[in-house]
C-alpha cells in the first residue's frame, strides 16, 4: 500500500519528467499579503508570476506547499477536516495548456506506474458555459481523447467549476477530478455537485484564459497559465482505502501516542474518537506554524489568535481525555520526527515549538482557573435572583472569554440544578461566527491579485529598515521573523534580545529617509543562491529557497533575497516614520511604520 512520502514523491518525480522545476514550497506565512493570515492554497505564493512576472526557475513548475485553512476549525473532529494540509501542485506560466495538463493528469492518476487508479472508478466535472463564456467542450475532449467515458463527464456551472484570483485579474474554467466513493446515489441527477458523498475530489486543474476589467468583461489573455491542486491528505486517503484521513498512515503515529498518554482506544465511542482526531489534527497545524521560519506565536491577533485558538483546543480535549499536563508536547514531538526529513525547519526549531506549547499550557491552564471563579460568580447571581436557567449569552461568555466549553458549563450548571439556555449559547455562537466570517470575506477581499504601488512602497521600506536596524544596533544576527503589510503601514518583527531605544529608532528611521532621500534605483537581479549568499544579499536562510532567486538591490543601502513587489526608485517611498515599538514575544521585537 503506497505510503503519503511515497505520494509526495511520486508526484514530484512525475512532473519532473514533463520537464518541470522542482521549486521550494514557501512559508506559512504569506510575505506582504495582508489580505489572508496563512498560505491557504499552493497558487497563493506563485500569484505574481501567475500574474505576468517571469519565475526564475523557468515557465513549468511543481512543488508541495504547506497550507493551513481555519474557517471551519470547529468542524475538526469529523471524518474529513483538517486545518494543515499539503497540497501538490503543477504550473505553466504561458507554456503548455488543456491537452497536456488533463492527459498529464489521467496519466499520472491512471497508469500502474503511477497511482494506478481504475480509470472506471474516476468522474470529472468540466464548465458548462454561461452569457460571459462558453461551454468548455476542448476540454471534454480532451478526458475523452484520454478514454474518459462520456457519462463519466459532467458538465457545471461557474460556482462549481471556475477559478478567479479576485475581483479583477486572471480568472478561466476548471476540470476537476473526483473518485466514485461507492456510496448509492442520493438522486437521480447524483452528481460530484452533490454534498452526498458519493462523489470525492481529489484534483483540480485550472485554466487560466481569461482577464476580467474592471466592469466585469471577459477578455482573453495572450498568455494563458495552468495552476492544479491535488491535496496530499485526501488522495493518500483515497489510496490507502479509508473512509477518513484520520484513518491514514499520515496519523499513526499520533493516535498511538495519543492513546498511550490517555490510556484509551482510538474508535471505542464517538467522543473519544472526535477527541483523538481534534488533538492530531491542532497539534500537526500548531508544530508547523509554530516550526515555521516566520514562525508566529500565540497571541489575541492575527495569526497568533488562530495558533492559540487552534493550542487550547487541543488541551481542552486532552483534558476531556485525562491525559496529563502537557501531554501535547508529545504529540508534536511525534511530528517533529515524522516529518523533519521532509520539512528539516521543524528539527531546526524543535527547542522553540516545544517551549511555545509549553508556555501556552500554563497560560491556558490558569485561565481555566479564572473561568472556574467566573462561574462560581454566575452561581451566586443566580441564587440570589432565584432563577434556574444559565442564559445563552452568559455561557457563551463562559467560552469566548474564558475558554470554558459549554460541555463543562452544563455539566457544572447539572451540579448546581440548574439547566442552560444552549439554544441561546447556539444563537451567540452563531453570531459570531458570522462576524469572524465577515471579517475573513473584508480580509481576503484584499485580494491574492491586488498589489498595489501602496503595498510594494511599504514592502520597500521593509528592506531598508531591515538594513538599518543591523547597522544601529550592530548586530549581525538582526533577522527578520515576520512582516505585515496593509496599505496603511507596515509591520516589521526581528529578532532582537531587549527594547530599542528612542534614541536608536530616531537614528533607524535617519538611516531610511536618508536612503530614500537618495533617490537610488531598486535594481533586480537573478542570480543562483549561493552566488547571492557570496554577494552579501541577506535573508531567511533557514527558509527553503529555490536554487535560482531574485536579490534586490537599493545603492548602498540594502541588498536583500525577496520575491516580493517593490517601487522603482527609494524615492518613490516619501517620509519613513516609526510609530511603535513593542515586543512581539520572546527575543522578537516589532515596529510598526508608516510612509507618509
Amino acid at each position: 500500500m503506497i505510503q503519503s512520502n511515497e505520494l509526495r514523491e511520486k508526484f514530484l518525480a512525475f512532473f519532473a519528467s514533463k520537464e518541470h522545476t522542482v521549486i521550494q514550497g514557501a512559508s506559512l506565512i504569506p510575505e506582504n499579503d495582508p489580505s489572508v493570515l496563512f498560505t491557504t492554497a499552493g497558487m497563493h505564493p506563485l500569484v505574481p508570476y501567475l500574474l505576468g512576472q517571469p519565475h526564475p526557475e523557468g515557465t513549468r513548475l511543481t512543488d508541495v506547499q504547506k497550507c493551513v485553512r481555519t474557517g471551519d476549525i470547529d468542524e475538526v473532529g469529523d471524518a474529513s477536516h483538517l486545518t494543515f494540509f499539503e497540497m501538490l501542485g503543477n504550473w505553466s506560466l504561458g507554456d503548455y495548456f488543456k491537452k497536456e495538463a488533463i492527459s498529464w493528469s489521467w496519466e499520472f492518476l491512471t497508469s500502474p506506474k503511477w497511482l494506478g487508479l481504475d480509470p472506471d472508478k474516476l468522474f470529472f466535472t468540466v464548465f458548462a458555459g454561461d452569457e460571459d463564456s462558453p461551454r468548455d467542450h476542448e476540454a471534454a475532449r480532451h478526458w475523452m481523447a484520454c478514454g474518459v467515458k462520456e457519462d463519466h463527464i459532467f458538465f457545471l456551472p461557474k460556482k462549481n467549476n471556475w477559478w478567479w484570483a479576485g475581483n479583477t485579474g486572471p480568472c478561466g474554467p476548471d476540470t476537476e477530478m473526483f473518485i466514485d466513493t461507492g456510496k448509492p446515489k442520493c438522486c437521480d441527477e447524483c452528481s460530484p455537485a452533490c454534498d452526498c458523498g458519493k462523489y470525492l475530489e481529489i484534483w483540480n486543474d485550472v485554466f487560466m484564459q481569461y482577464n476580467r476589467t474592471a466592469d466585469g468583461k471577459l477578455e482573453p489573455l495572450q498568455k494563458k497559465n495552468v495552476d492544479t491542486g491535488m491535496g496530499l491528505e485526501r488522495t493518500i486517503g483515497v489510496l490507502q482505502g479509508v473512509k477518513s484521513v484520520y484513518d491514514t498512515d499520515l496519523f499513526t503515529a499520533a493516535k498511538a501516542k495519543i492513546a498511550a498518554l490517555s490510556g484509551r482506544v482510538y474508535g471505542q465511542d464517538e467522543d473519544t474518537t472526535k477527541a483523538f482526531r481534534v488533538i492530531a489534527d491542532h497539534i500537526r497545524t500548531a508544530t508547523f506554524i509554530l516550526g515555521d521560519p516566520k514562525a508566529v506565536t500565540p497571541s489575541n491577533v492575527d495569526q497568533g489568535y488562530v495558533l492559540r485558538r487552534l493550542i487550547r483546543r487541543a488541551i481542552r480535549f486532552a483534558n476531556r481525555l485525562e491525559m496529563p499536563e502537557q501531554a501535547i508536547l508529545a504529540v508534536a514531538e511525534v511530528y517533529i520526527e515524522q516529518y523533519k526529513n521532509v520539512y528539516p525547519e521543524l528539527a531546526a526549531h524543535r527547542a522553540f515549538i516545544l517551549e511555545q506549547l509549553k508556555l501556552e499550557d500554563e497560560r491556558f491552564t490558569r485561565t481555566l482557573k479564572q473561568g472556574l471563579k467566573e462561574f462560581e460568580k454566575v452561581d451566586a447571581r443566580l441564587k440570589a435572583q432565584g432563577e434556574t436557567v444559565i442564559d445563552g449569552v452568559t455561557t457563551f461568555h463562559l467560552y469566548d472569554t474564558f475558554g470554558f466549553p459549554p460541555e463543562i458549563t452544563k455539566e457544572m450548571a447539572k451540579e448546581k440544578g440548574y439547566e442552560v439556555d444552549m439554544a441561546g449559547f447556539e444563537a451567540c455562537f452563531k453570531e459570531h461566527q458570522a462576524k469572524s466570517s465577515q471579517g475573513s470575506e473584508q480580509r481576503f477581499k484584499g485580494g491574492l491579485a491586488e498589489q498595489t504601488v501602496e503595498t510594494a512602497r511599504l514592502h520597500t521600506a521593509t528592506h531598508l529598515l531591515h538594513a538599518a536596524l543591523r547597522k544601529v544596533l550592530n548586530d549581525p544576527d538582526v533577522a527578520q521573523k515576520g512582516s505585515n503589510i496593509t496599505s496603511e503601514r507596515l509591520r516589521f518583527d526581528f529578532t532582537f534580545g531587549r527594547k530599542v531605544t528612542r534614541e536608536e529608532l530616531d537614528e533607524v528611521e535617519r538611516l531610511v529617509n536618508e536612503a530614500i532621500q537618495a533617490d537610488v534605483p531598486i535594481v533586480c537581479e537573478q542570480m543562483p543562491l549561493e552566488e547571492a549568499k557570496k554577494s552579501g544579499a541577506i535573508g531567511l536562510f533557514e527558509s527553503k529557497y529555490d536554487s535560482v532567486v531574485k536579490v534586490y538591490t537599493m545603492g548602498p543601502f540594502s541588498k536583500e533575497i525577496c520575491g516580493g513587489p517593490h517601487a522603482e526608485h527609494t524615492g518613490e517611498l516619501g517620509r519613513f516614520r516609526i510609530v511603535k515599538e513593542e515586543s512581539s514575544s520572546a527575543g522578537v521585537r516589532r515596529i510598526k511604520a508608516v510612509l507618509e
